[in-house]
């Protein structure tokens, strides 16, 4: 038998337990500065919400990730209690904290330091994967507002910001306008980035139509972009899907008009060289044309498309973070998004439906280099209409379905239980990098479907 294997267990939940009686400290000058003004107690959970710091005593008593405000200057204790017998820990990488690890029911540690600089700052689980699944909350020190004030703006699109259905109607003429923004959004909490975008957001805008109507696209590039821009659609037939005559200097406007000969889920991205840049920098949306007939009502429609963006610097880092072809040519991506953002479909929109509601959501793949292997934790597609092929008939019960760059698929969800449901890539290292969504279902609860044992 390997005793060194039986012993680590117990070497961990001693030294988790070691850790409360020695709190870890970080900048505090001397032994007296050690007390504690300011004490508070989170206890891990992990229930139907996913994972959190739930608050113990005090105005805190219950918070799920409480907001925790303390005076500036003031020397802070956290009590972290293992809730629910996961490994588990506390990180506040502004002031340089890290705690011990607990491990097991009712371990427990704690860590000490002082609050020296004003502001909103987070803390979090640093456990892989435990942040994404919802351990994640607020410290702030001074006079800052709970929330953090935006550093940049959010360029992220609503999952619900799209047009509404076509319907049964004839074909038409349709036109659209279309702006190449450069602009500085909001990438993370405290971390911002110069997307390249199609009307200020990431995905650009849905574009909806019928097959066998005609539609006509403008694209503007506004007067302060530094690059060229353009628009390769793949609804279009024709040389480049538009871009060939699309290639727009700055401060100028092109069109093109087709025909929509084909019903299905279509990515349109820049294509101006070097294209990939143009793609990662956030310039990629859909056009959805719809069979004759329209497609089936459901209760919801979400438009999301996941992408890559490559920095210099590492995940996490704060302040305003610089585009790295080296990391773009080699297919190494600092962070994978849902809409442009980490927290764009969790925090920031989440997408949201009730018990019995039937969802569709329109996902594609901007890029410009990864796979996408599309999974909702603790549901199935009841229909998915494969590479966004709306002629062919869906696939039924659908548990992951894969996607390539510049590809999109659509699925329909009925949802018969309430919880939060999390959307993934299955590549599931990915959620480290910030891809994750949410669907926040409310409803009754039916034992029948799902309950919990003893």
């Amino acid at each position: 038998m390997n005793i060194r294997r039986m012993l680590l267990p117990v070497f961990a939940l001693a030294l988790a337990w070691a850790g409360h009686a020695n709190a870890t400290t970080s900048n505090l000058q001397s032994p007296a500065e050690y007390t504690p003004t300011v004490t508070f107690t989170l206890k891990t959970d992990i229930g139907a919400f996913g994972m959190g710091f739930r608050g113990v005593g005090g105005a805190i008593d219950g918070q799920l990730n409480p907001t925790l405000k303390v005076p500036a200057g003031a020397i802070v204790q956290i009590n972290l209690i293992d809730g629910d017998g996961s490994m588990h820990n506390i990180r506040l990488p502004d002031f340089n904290v890290l705690s011990n690890d607990v491990v097991g029911k009712d371990a427990s540690t704690a860590v000490v330091f002082r609050a020296d600089h004003d502001g909103s700052f987070d803390y979090f689980c640093n456990i892989p994967g435990h942040r994404a699944a919802g351990m994640d909350g607020k410290l702030v020190v001074g006079e800052a507002e709970a929330a953090p004030k935006a550093t940049a703006a959010d360029i992220s699109r609503a999952p619900d910001d799209l047009p509404p259905p076509v319907g049964d109607r004839a074909p038409k003429h349709l036109e659209f306008n279309l702006t190449t923004e450069e602009v500085t959004g909001q990438l993370a909490n405290g971390t911002t980035f110069t997307y390249w975008t199609f009307n200020g957001k990431v995905p650009g805008p849905m574009l909806r139509a019928r097959v066998g109507d005609t539609v006509t696209v403008s694209l503007h590039n506004d007067a302060h972009s530094l690059m060229n821009h353009s628009v390769d659609m793949h609804a279009v037939t024709g040389p480049g899907g538009g871009a060939a005559v699309m290639q727009v200097p700055p401060g100028q406007t092109r069109s093109f008009t087709f025909k929509a000969l084909k019903p299905g889920l279509y990515v349109y991205h820049c294509a101006t060289p070097m294209v990939a840049q143009h793609i990662a920098n956030g310039m990629y949306g859909m056009v959805l044309v719809e069979p004759a007939g329209g497609l089936p009502r459901v209760a919801h429609e979400f438009y999301m498309m996941q992408g890559e963006i490559y920095t210099t610097e590492p995940f996490n880092t704060h302040g305003h973070l610089q585009f790295d072809v080296n990391k773009l040519l080699a297919e190494q991506p600092t962070y994978m998004v849902f809409n442009g953002a980490v927290g764009a479909l969790t925090t920031d929109h989440p997408l949201k439906a009730k018990v019995g509601d039937t969802v569709r959501i329109y996902f594609g793949v901007g890029g410009p280099n990864k796979t996408s292997s599309f999974h909702l934790i603790g549901e199935m597609f009841d229909d998915a209409w494969a590479w966004g092929a709306l002629a062919n008939r869906p696939e039924h019960d659908v548990q992951t379905i894969s996607v390539p760059p510049g590809g999109a698929v659509v699925t329909d969800v009925h949802f018969e239980e309430p919880g939060k449901y999390i959307l993934v890539d299955h590549a599931l290292s990915r959620l480290e990098k910030g891809l994750a969504g949410w669907v926040e279902v409310t409803g009754p609860k039916d034992p029948g479907i799902f309950r919990a044992g003893n």
